[in-house]
């Protein structure tokens, strides 16, 4: 948003509001400008339609941005300390009131809400909305691949991330439950490119997708860039898990896992992956999955998995993953650099470089990846039910992409199950999902798991019970 005013200094102190939490709360009413001032009545009404589910998917969503910095991982953490809050998107004549009512004491300094908490609750109620105006009942969802993608280009531009100029962007992935030493290893990789002027995308949370912000606003500032971008691009049941962090100065919640991971791929000028979980995981397998199809087989698209010394190991059981599933075309199209900063940052450096003059050559969009083809079973909403989740074809003999889609959904259901409220209400009534498949790939697939629940990537709150099972 471009500006914000809060006409009356909200109460800070005791409030006349009964709850059942003691943290400190806050009432305030906020103006927002730019986008959200011009939306219809109609508009309005949608966002506050409670029956269908609008108004609590955005109190959560608000929630987590107004407790931005958490460290939880959980999404029912934040709704358990602050059980009465709410928010309210009135319309007025002179435009859009937002109305907090027990809003987290946290995100105010002095009576006034913090500019980039404000900020981020803005693009929360503006990527909401465009949601529920977009793709309500009265329009439908799209059909076809290409009117999946143009969604996905209509909401980037809505939130005015998509910027001429020259490619610079490094969708940087990697896990929110990472150690102190691979966290500062990703601060340091961050440093090395915002030196180089490239700037940071990642998911917005903690652990590495705010390692390699930190690091890069230091370099930034060192270089004299006045306006640097820390894009988090998110989706309502993982922000709801993961606050963004307090660093990110351009937020985009995209409608689905899907659209989210498409939108990192159409954005980003390379890609850099630090250790995580089983995210991660999904998230490497989409792109060498998308990579891997003919139509995408010249298109310049560096990649660049790294850690320090200790995470060697990780990297390895990826790779022998990798290429015991996908195959040796799959791992011919990264490169791993352990504890070497200055190398990935120069390495990226020049692969974007070259990136940049194939799409000169092929009068291709800098901001946009229109010429990456990605085939409509990797935009469809995978729903991670038991029976999808055991039906997953996990077999040797599949093309390479196609295994890799599967591959993803698996890995995806597991993230359901570990951080998303609705998963974890199924792994609740249900018990954990069931993944079938060839022998050796539930072996290798099995020790991965293990691994990331060994090394505590898979949750930071509390103990963690795996919601999977796997059956060779």
């Amino acid at each position: 948003m471009d500006a914000y005013k809060t006409p009356h200094a909200p109460q800070a102190a005791a409030d006349p509001h009964p709850r059942s939490s003691t943290l400190p709360t806050v009432d305030a009413h906020l103006y927002p400008k730019g986008g959200l001032d011009v939306l219809s009545r109609e508009e309005v009404a949608r966002l506050r339609d409670a029956s269908g589910g609008m108004h609590d998917l955005l109190r959560r969503c608000a929630l987590a941005v107004l407790t931005s910095g958490s460290a939880s991982d959980d999404p029912r953490a934040a709704q358990e300390l602050y059980p009465d809050f709410d928010i309210q998107v009135l319309q007025q004549d002179r435009g859009v009131r937002i109305e907090l009512r027990n809003a987290p004491a946290m995100a105010f300094v002095d009576g006034q809400i913090i500019r980039g908490v404000a900020e981020l609750l803005f693009a929360v109620v503006r990527d909401l909305a465009w949601t529920a105006i977009e793709l309500g009942p009265r329009e439908g969802v799209p059909e076809g691949s290409a009117g999946i993608t143009d969604v996905v280009f209509r909401l980037l531009r809505n939130a005015r991330v998509l910027q001429p100029g020259d490619p610079n962007l490094v969708v940087c992935w990697g896990g929110h439950s990472i150690g102190r030493e691979e966290y500062e290893y990703t601060k340091q990789v961050g440093y090395e490119l915002g030196l180089r002027g490239l700037d940071i995308c990642t998911g917005c949370g903690p652990g590495a997708m705010k390692g390699p912000m930190k690091g890069a606003t230091i370099a930034h500032a060192k270089q004299r860039r006045r306006r640097p971008r820390y894009i988090g691009i998110t989706e309502p049941g993982i922000i709801a898990a993961e606050s963004p962090n307090p660093i990110v100065n351009h937020l985009v919640i995209m409608p689905d896992i899907e659209k989210r991971l498409e939108a990192f791929v159409r954005m980003a000028h390379g890609i850099i992956v630090f250790p995580g979980g089983v995210g991660t995981a999904e998230e490497i397998l989409y792109l060498l999955g998308i990579l891997l199809r003919e139509e995408n087989a010249r298109l310049r698209f560096p990649l660049i998995l790294t850690g320090p010394t200790g995470a060697a190991p990780y990297f390895e059981q990826i790779d022998t993953f990798i290429r015991l599933t996908l195959g040796e075309a799959a791992a011919a199209l990264y490169e791993i650099v352990i504890a070497d900063p200055a190398q990935v940052a120069r390495r990226m450096h020049e692969g974007i470089r070259k990136v940049r003059e194939q799409r000169i050559a092929q009068e291709d969009s800098f901001f946009f990846n229109w010429a990456l083809a990605v085939p409509l079973d990797f935009q469809q909403p995978f729903v991670p039910t038991h029976e999808a989740m055991a039906a997953l074809a996990l077999h040797h003999g599949r093309k390479p992409h196609e295994l890799a889609a599967d591959l993803r959904r698996a890995f995806s259901g597991i993230v359901a199950g570990n951080v998303k409220e609705d998963g974890m209400r199924r792994i609740e009534a249900h018990g954990p999902f069931e993944i079938h498949g060839d022998a050796d790939i539930m072996q290798a697939l099995d020790a991965l798991l293990r691994a990331f629940v060994e090394q505590r990537r898979m949750k930071i709150s509390g103990d963690y019970r795996p919601c999977y099972r796997v059956v060779a």
